[in-house]
């Protein structure tokens, strides 16, 4: 199991940032989540695996003016 802002998700083998995205279903684009803890930016997510009992937080970038 993986905690996603709190929640419970379900975690596989071989799981990596972007497959976590996907499973989530989620269609805000992410620039950044956090992995316990260790902040891994868009270009990483296909490589940065996410353990079991990994605490995710996701985070929303908000531009304004």
């Amino acid at each position: 199991m993986v905690k996603v802002d709190g929640r419970d998700v379900m975690w596989r083998q071989d799981m990596t940032v972007a497959d976590l995205l996907k499973d989530l279903a989620d269609s805000f684009p992410y620039a950044v989540v956090r992995v316990n803890g260790r902040a891994v930016t868009a270009p990483e997510f296909a490589t940065t695996s996410v353990p079991d009992n990994a605490e995710v937080s996701l985070l929303h970038l908000v531009a304004g003016g």
